[in-house]
């Protein structure tokens, strides 16, 4: 039984290798791309909206009321990246459920890929809502003393990322193989729609966490813009 999609190999020439999780990670890409040229093709903003269009507009809509709960200055700024995080990671989990496609999400060097992501997207968002300085200030707040424990932490909640997400992907893989050759056929086929369910969880969990992780940078400027208000008032 193959655990991860990085130990099937399609092909090798030397040291190149194409693994089932380089192909299933296109095949997921192409179907989002596929799905959003069916939706914008025949975009309009008045008259009869087509399925596509009705379907991609409800799962943006549902995206953005989410970042805007844990976002509510500007989660427009956050949609592309936060969007597209939780959609590869939900469309992966739930093609798994096709007998022999291996989701992308159960590779390690996926979910690294994915948390390497919003590791470099939270100060980039940070910067540009604080500044350069603004945004590094907080690494020695509230002393200078804690820098080394403040980037270890950014280290380890996006190793916790990865690993959290992989984990439970494989565990759901590993699974149902195991039922698959011990149990009857309905167990199997129960287990798997729990997968997909689980699947759903983890996507919904890594895209809130990785907009959680922004907010906390985000926040720090909105607190300094309000103690700027604040001395002002007190003058």
């Amino acid at each position: 039984m193959n655990i991860t999609p990085d130990e099937i190999i399609f092909w090798r020439i030397g040291d190149l290798v194409l693994s089932a999780n380089i192909v299933y990670t296109w095949v997921v890409m192409t179907i989002l791309v596929l799905i959003s040229w069916l939706a914008t093709r025949n975009i309009t903003v008045e008259g009869k909206f087509s399925r596509w269009q009705n379907f991609l507009e409800s799962v943006v809509s549902y995206i953005r009321d989410e970042i805007e709960e844990i976002l509510p200055k500007n989660p427009d700024r956050y949609l592309p990246f936060l969007g597209t995080l939780f959609l590869f990671i939900s469309l992966s989990n739930l093609l798994s459920a096709i007998p022999g496609f291996h989701p992308p999400t159960g590779s390690i060097y996926t979910t690294s890929a994915l948390a390497l992501c919003v590791f470099l997207g939270v100060p980039v968002f940070g910067i540009i809502e604080q500044g350069i300085g603004g945004y590094f200030k907080h690494y020695i707040k509230p002393s200078p003393f804690m820098l080394p424990f403040n980037v270890i932490g950014e280290f380890s909640r996006t190793l916790a990322l990865a690993v959290r997400l992989f984990g439970n992907v494989m565990s759901g893989t590993m699974i149902i193989g195991i039922l698959l050759s011990i149990a009857p056929f309905f167990l199997p086929v129960a287990m798997n729609l729990l997968e997909l369910i689980i699947g759903q969880i983890q996507a919904y969990i890594f895209a809130v966490l990785a907009t959680v992780y922004i907010a906390s940078s985000a926040r720090a400027h909105e607190e300094k813009e309000k103690e700027k208000i604040e001395e002002k008032e007190n003058e």
